[in-house]
């Protein structure tokens, strides 16, 4: 999995969200349009420089990837965060 980074944005394809989130494509853009899906990005600094988080809140699911600075996955974790 890669994220496009091409606009200085992230941009993940919804049919890779989707199955990390138990979601239809079609389900991940309508629940990002009306912000039941949303999400967090985060730089990395000093060691992690050139790296970049991403966050995407569900329901009581995060999913975090860490990426490189060209968008490419290194990690994937997924959570239950206990709140609805």
């Amino acid at each position: 999995m890669k994220i496009d980074m091409q606009t200085g944005q992230p941009i993940i394809d919804a049919t890779d969200l989707a199955g990390l989130l138990g979601l239809t494509p079609a389900e991940v853009r309508d629940r990002m349009r009306d912000g039941r899906i949303t999400t967090r990005l985060e730089t990395g600094e000093g060691d992690d420089a050139g790296k970049m988080r991403l966050s995407f809140f569900h329901d009581d699911t995060r999913i975090r990837l860490t990426c490189s600075e060209d968008g490419t996955v290194l990690k994937t974790l997924r959570t239950k965060t206990g709140s609805r």
